[in-house]
């Protein structure tokens, strides 16, 4: 099997058929890459850069499609090297390795077509060649939370939004810190440490006393990508040490990234989970985090962590170095929800991955078969590669439109999709 060309998709849908998340977010935008061979096997991957700077991603593919073309996909790992060290003064981190995420999923793709396999069973050989875990099994099934956003506002909308979710099946689910008001957007109570640690305990208060203990809850503080100021360490501490009383599955992203000994510090004095990692783009990225143990739950990102094989040896070293869980971020379309549940299957340490709830046609159309959701728990997949396609008929519904891509509003550019 021969490399003959190597393409980049971009589209623009709708972002979700989950009526709270579409308060927030109408349109979504993705960018898909297309490995061509001289057989009738086709290699679909998608990298997580396409929600966000969909416009660099095509710039990016071509630049290192000369690596790829009249290769065999024998070696993925080689193939990988190669184009990584082509891009070595600015493809260390950051858009280059995340675009590289969506190239090396799509030769995982045609690897798993080429010997007749879900991809994660050849993962699996990547996770035992990384690991120090003795005679555990592989997960036979995987238990998965709807990721709700921001926390709909008021709170009868957010209970209303938490019933909406395990009326689908799930028995995990995570939201916002801050609210989302229909009529007013994001906001996040900043006026005093106090006032941040009440409105956030209220909250999750109320939700365990409509809903109880028996429901996974988690809360995503979103400050590794805040839309307002982020929290600092003392702030983190606070609303941690407050919410360990109901019992989350865990906190999540409560610091941006740009301090890991804070990260660590948190850790270390709080008895609540601590998880993150989904912005990080590296494995040399992720290893400074994994050395100070600044997560007890890792989130690497299958269309955004520099490629599948990366994803594994950041899962291998959280598990090496500590015993430490991944719960897989995917918020990226189809390619990389699919991409995301076949690393939680070739890991021993997942604790849970994260599913987009009532998602769109950019995940229903591009998924080959129906997700396998079974009280509460991901099967896993079954057909050869990743299990999905992007039609022509798809392709042609849903035309990139220039700017759909998300972002932090400021002055000068502000988000109108």
């Amino acid at each position: 099997m021969i490399i003959t060309d190597v393409k980049t998709i971009l589209l623009t849908g709708p972002c979700t058929n989950d009526p709270y998340l579409s308060e927030a977010r109408k349109l979504r935008s993705a960018a898909f890459i297309k490995i061509e061979t001289n057989t009738e096997y086709i290699g679909w991957g998608e990298t997580y850069a396409g929600y966000f700077f969909p416009e660099g991603v095509p710039v990016v593919v071509d630049f290192l499609k000369p690596v790829l073309i009249g290769q065999s996909v024998d070696n993925i790992k080689e193939l990988w090297q190669r184009m990584y060290h082509a891009g070595n003064f600015w493809c260390r981190v950051g858009l280059g390795a995340i675009v590289l995420a969506g190239i090396e999923a799509a030769l995982w793709d045609l690897s798993g077509k080429l010997h007749n396999k879900p991809v994660y069973k050849l993962l699996q050989e990547v996770w035992s060649s990384h690991s120090q875990a003795d005679n555990e099994i592989f997960p036979e099934k995987i238990l998965c939370y709807a990721t709700g956003g921001p926390s709909n506002y008021p709170m009868d909308k957010l209970f209303s939004k938490i019933e909406f979710y395990c009326s689908l099946g799930f028995k995990g689910v995570k939201i916002g810190a801050g609210a989302y008001w229909k009529n007013n957007g994001f906001e996040i109570e900043q006026d005093s440490i106090d006032a941040t640690v009440n409105f956030e305990t209220n909250k999750i208060a109320s939700i365990r006393e409509r809903f109880g203990y028996d429901l996974k809850l988690m809360i995503d503080a979103h400050m590794g990508n805040s839309f307002g100021q982020p929290w600092n360490l003392e702030t983190a501490l606070a609303v941690a040490n407050a919410l360990d009383p109901y019992k989350l599955l865990f906190l999540e992203e409560p610091l941006p990234y740009n301090k890991p000994d804070d990260y660590a510090f948190l850790r270390r004095n709080t008895k609540v989970t601590i998880a993150g990692g989904e912005c990080l783009t590296t494995v040399s990225e992720w290893n400074s985090f994994i050395q100070k143990k600044c997560f007890d739950v890792g989130q690497p990102d299958a269309s955004f962590t520099s490629g599948l094989e990366s994803f594994i040896e950041v899962a291998a070293l959280l598990y090496n170095n500590g015993g430490f869980g991944i719960a897989p971020h995917a918020w990226g379309a189809g390619g990389s929800q699919m991409q995301n549940i076949h690393c939680g299957f070739a890991c021993k340490n997942t604790v849970i991955v994260e599913v987009a709830p009532a998602f769109g046609p950019l995940h229903s159309e591009i998924i080959k078969c129906e997700l396998q959701l079974k009280n509460g728990y991901l099967m896993p997949p079954e057909l050869p590669g990743l299990g999905i396609e992007l039609t022509d008929k798809t392709i042609k519904r849903f035309p990139f439109i220039p700017g759909s891509g998300e972002f932090n509003s400021v002055a000068g550019k502000v988000l109108t999709t």
